[in-house]
């Protein structure tokens, strides 16, 4: 009986010590991280696709452009297209695209197979920066167009103006194209003829990018111009569901004439009452505003009127005059060519190409001679200010003081 016992008390010594040493264990191995079994994925790369259709990583690709007097006949059968197979290429462009207006210049890409066989089984032509024609040859002939992706980025841009506001969208590499955007936002604000050393801008706008490369100018979210010490702020705002510019007191951006009758040009010579005349050799009155330009460059109307004279005048040249209101008229002298449908008495509407700098009549050089006519005297144009038209009305101040804000303050951080 006393053996039993002691077998016993061995027997729970045993199991306690073992307890013990389990507890123990699992202490030091509790802040010992788990042993992660990992297993590697294999990331499989998504196919590009371009074109619409084409794998373009899937073949052995050719660039090059369209030579001069290259029929595109020639050039598919020189990287091995059977005649079948462009004359259904011409059968089934019929309807999507005129091959004769495939232009010498313009890039194509012919893709070849990666294989032994070096086939060709698509070509593109890029007709602009943003639309192109596809020909598929594997398996059966297709024939697409399309457009290519466009980014439209957020830009911002400011510059002091040295010489001219198209220059200093070349000098900084900028689109041009932005320097026509505001000059026709501000055409009745700013003469940009006149502009001078240390006027300077501030602008944020959509620009347009295919392939990183620029094809235009979209949206402008607002702008700031100083021109001769003088601040002019354009501010986009709906009104009546139109969107346009108005300036910070809520006046439009818009007048009743626009400031000069044609947008890149320089003056060559100035309203005067005594003016020497460069081939007559005598002093007379120049009662309008010389603009040298090439010949040919656009005319437009400044504002909205009746043609009441389009004749060839003798010393003038060809020449146009527009009644605006019962105040206010306007004359373009020395042009090459009318406008298209321009006649005495048709009406035009502002910004109208209404004819072409020429150098018609007595004339030492291609140039428009411009007139402002007030109540029938003639008045320097340079000086004329026209009144703003359809300002922000006075419900709607509200709103247009928080775009304002809003707009000016993103101008002046450059966001």
């Amino acid at each position: 009986m006393q053996i039993s016992f002691k077998i016993f008390r061995l027997f729970i010594i045993i199991v306690g010590i073992t307890v013990i040493q389990s507890c123990r264990n699992q202490d030091e191995t509790k802040d010992e991280p788990e042993e992660v079994i990992s297993e590697e994925v294999i990331q499989i790369p998504e196919p590009i696709i371009d074109y619409g259709r084409i794998m373009i990583d899937s073949f052995e690709i050719l660039e090059g452009r369209i030579k001069r007097d290259q029929p595109l006949s020639i050039l598919l059968g020189q990287f091995g297209v059977g005649h079948g197979d462009i004359n259904e290429i011409v059968l089934k462009s019929k309807d999507i695209f005129n091959l004769r207006k495939i232009r010498s210049g313009r890039p194509y890409l012919a893709f070849f197979s990666s294989d032994s066989t070096h086939i060709l089984d698509y070509f593109v032509y890029e007709h602009t920066p943003l639309e192109y024609l596809a020909f598929q040859f594997r398996d059966s002939v297709q024939v697409w167009e399309g457009q290519k992706q466009v980014d439209t980025i957020r830009s911002f841009f400011s510059a002091s103006i040295e010489s001219s506001l198209w220059n200093s969208m070349i000098d900084n590499d900028v689109n041009p194209m932005l320097a026509i955007e505001l000059s026709e936002i501000y055409a009745w604000s700013i003469d940009f003829f006149g502009l001078q050393e240390r006027d300077s801008l501030r602008v944020i706008y959509d620009e347009y990018f295919v392939d990183s490369i620029s094809i235009g100018i979209g949206s402008i979210h607002g702008a700031y111009f100083n021109h001769m010490r003088t601040d002019f702020w354009a501010i986009p705002f709906a009104q009546d569901s139109i969107m346009d510019f108005y300036e910070e007191d809520g006046k439009s951006l818009r007048k009743a004439f626009l400031k000069a009758p044609l947008r890149f040009s320089r003056i060559s010579s100035r309203f005067s009452n005594s003016r020497m005349h460069p081939i007559l050799k005598i002093r007379r009155p120049h009662h309008g505003v010389d603009y040298a330009a090439p010949i040919g460059t656009p005319v437009n109307a400044i504002g909205d009127g009746v043609v009441i004279k389009k004749e060839y005048s003798g010393g003038a040249g060809y020449m146009l005059k527009i009644k605006h209101n019962s105040v206010y008229s306007t004359a373009y002298l020395h042009l090459s060519k009318y406008g298209e449908g321009i006649k005495n008495g048709g009406y035009v509407k502002q910004g109208q190409v209404i004819g072409y700098v020429g150098s018609t009549g007595l004339s030492t050089g291609p140039h428009l001679d411009y007139r402002f006519y007030k109540n029938g005297a003639a008045i320097d144009p340079l000086k004329v200010k026209a009144p703003p038209v359809a300002p922000v009305r006075e419900e709607n101040m509200e709103r247009f003081n928080e775009v304002k804000k809003r707009v000016m303050g993103e101008v002046r951080r450059g966001e």
